[in-house]
């Protein structure tokens, strides 16, 4: 089944993004975060195929090949101010999924490439983020957990219309496994809101904002998506707003959503494959004496 540009957002829709709201939206969005718990910088335990769709696939053979690897001698991204970094996209298959037997079928094949990964690599990641509707009027809460985007390798992305389907047994073993590592930033707000509004939790999470203050010796950054990505990918991460915080609910989603879906989580694993191959950072004795002089 192919799916074509799908222009689904209507113009009522389309009306709420007034110069007013977009105003506001970067107002919150420029506010920084609360500083982190000293608890969330360990591991947290929580809470159709875009371009050849088919019923009955087999694995991929992606999925028995190595991991990517990088240079011992890592070097971070140079920003150049003059010039901008081109952007990421994804360029593997998207599988979009929304009747509840697609997306149990799609977890089912997951847990396959899950397995294989597991035996070939030891330890498997997973690219993992949602999306959904938010609201514009004061006392409306916004809508359920949507979209959710699983990002296995740089082959596959699974995008899934859980609004639509909701979690069938073999998504909520995968969420609930607490041996298949999900990534992300914020991820811990991610599980909570999955639990919030399907009771279903989802263990074994990795935020990436923690890991690179973890690699980089910074208790106090609060990483972005888009500052990770063009940190350590050297790309820049678009955000279109009107996609962003479009609606989510309405099937199916355009093409725009899915790759926008599809390249968060596939950033997600990407930054993930890049901070884990670096060490942790080694911190300065004369920093560990002044800390401990000032905390006297």
């Amino acid at each position: 089944m192919e799916f074509k540009e799908n222009n689904s957002f209507s113009l009522d829709w389309d009306d709420r993004f007034t110069e007013d709201v977009i105003r506001l939206m970067d107002a919150i969005e420029a506010t920084p975060p609360p500083p982190p718990s000293s608890s969330s910088k360990k591991r947290k335990s929580a809470v159709h195929h875009q371009d050849n769709l088919k019923t009955g696939r087999q694995l991929p053979h992606s999925i028995l090949s190595p991991p990517p690897s990088f240079p011992s001698s890592f070097a971070r991204c140079q920003s150049n101010t003059r010039l901008r970094y081109p952007p990421l996209r994804f360029g593997g298959h998207i599988l979009y999924s929304f009747t509840e037997d697609e997306v149990e079928n799609a977890a089912m094949e997951l847990l396959k490439i899950v397995e294989i990964k597991k035996k070939e690599m030891g330890q498997v990641a997973l690219g993992f983020d949602i999306e959904w509707k938010p609201s514009f009027q004061k006392g409306i809460l916004p809508g359920k957990a949507a979209v959710m985007q699983i990002c296995c390798d740089s082959q596959y992305c699974y995008v899934m219309h859980i609004f639509h389907s909701g979690i069938p047994q073999s998504l909520q073993v995968l969420l609930e496994d607490s041996k298949i590592i999900k990534v992300g930033v914020a991820i811990d707000g991610d599980a909570v809101k999955v639990f919030s509004d399907y009771k279903v939790s989802v263990n074994a999470l990795e935020d990436l904002s923690d890991l690179a203050n973890q690699k980089f010796d910074s208790d106090c950054r609060h990483w972005s998506l888009a500052a990770l990505t063009e940190e350590f990918i050297c790309k820049e991460l678009l955000k279109p707003k009107k996609i962003r915080l479009g609606n989510w609910e309405l099937y199916p989603l355009s093409n725009a959503q899915l790759q926008y879906a599809a390249t968060d989580a596939f950033a997600s694993w990407q930054i993930y494959q890049v901070l884990k191959s670096l060490p942790n950072a080694v911190k300065d004795p004369a920093d560990k004496q002044s800390e401990t002089i000032s905390s006297q």
